[in-house]
């Protein structure tokens, strides 16, 4: 069973997935290239597990056992070369995942498996950059992770049985729910998600509605817990864009990203990271 987990990646996705560890009883250790992130990381995640705290979401004392799980670094070869487990949350870039895994694979012990929490990509064309592909699998989390209960398992081609007991296990401890995908472009909710999302925008360009009112009609008439543009907008829009370009150069003309999402990422409105996306967060 695992016992110390390796996060790569300091942003959004990569902080929740480290903090959830740490909370469930993991040694954690915390990897990105910028000092800033890394700095960030730590004070979103010890200000998260206080508030949690002191509104009673966790138990008294659980903040500095999580603390003293967690340690973050600069280096890659620091933070895998004692895991049993990487879950690597970089951005959405293939040639980046795989120089990630490449590095892990020659630096981690021989029995760690190598996750990657792309909600996209191709986990086997990921593997195959590695020698252990039978221990490399997707592990699809979701923002925020503290509170979203599910997690992906999509096996590669090569990805054994025993890696994803290991992963059910894991998500397990950390209180998840999971379902076992096989590998497909977008795998299910991402698939779903982004042709609901795409639309929605679609929508907003031709003047069907507002965003405000197609977010309410989600809602209130599907039952919707968030609005597709509101979801982009804490996604990250220059984020669902390159969601949207993969499963376009994969599945075809019906993922083809909405030009209004193009354009807002060409103009900086990323959502709410840069302060303005489908809606304005600086009021």
């Amino acid at each position: 069973m695992s016992k110390h987990i390796a996060v790569i990646g300091g942003g959004t996705m990569g902080r929740g997935i480290a903090y959830t560890a740490a909370l469930a009883g993991f040694k954690v250790t915390l990897q990105d290239i910028s000092e800033q992130a890394t700095q960030n990381a730590r004070e979103y995640i010890e200000g998260l597990l206080n508030k949690s705290e002191e509104k009673g979401f966790i138990e008294v004392g659980k903040t500095s056992e999580a603390i003293e799980n967690l340690h973050y670094t600069t280096e890659l070869k620091e933070a895998v070369s004692n895991t049993d487990l990487m879950i690597e949350a970089a951005l959405e870039k293939m040639d980046l995942k795989i120089k990630i895994f490449q590095q892990a694979d020659e630096w981690a012990p021989a029995h760690a498996i190598l996750a990657t929490n792309t909600s996209t990509m191709s986990p086997t064309e990921i593997a195959a950059a590695t020698k252990r592909p039978e221990q490399c699998v997707a592990m699809h989390f979701f923002n925020p992770v503290h509170r979203m209960k599910l997690i992906e398992i999509i096996r590669g081609l090569d990805t054994s049985d025993e890696t994803v007991e290991t992963i059910k296990q894991v998500s397990e401890q950390m209180g998840k729910e999971t379902v076992e995908v096989n590998e497909f472009p977008g795998f299910v909710t991402s698939r779903m998600n982004c042709l609901i999302g795409n639309e929605a925008m679609n929508m907003l360009m031709e003047g069907v509605a507002s965003a405000e009112d197609i977010d309410k009609a989600i809602k209130l008439g599907l039952n919707h817990p968030m609005g597709p543009l509101e979801l982009a907008d804490l996604v990250g829009l220059d984020s669902r864009l390159r969601n949207m370009e993969y499963l376009y150069s994969q599945l075809g003309e019906k993922y083809r990203p909405a030009p209004i999402l193009a354009k807002y990422v060409k103009a900086g409105r990323l959502g709410r990271k840069s302060g303005r996306g489908f809606y304005d967060y600086n009021k």
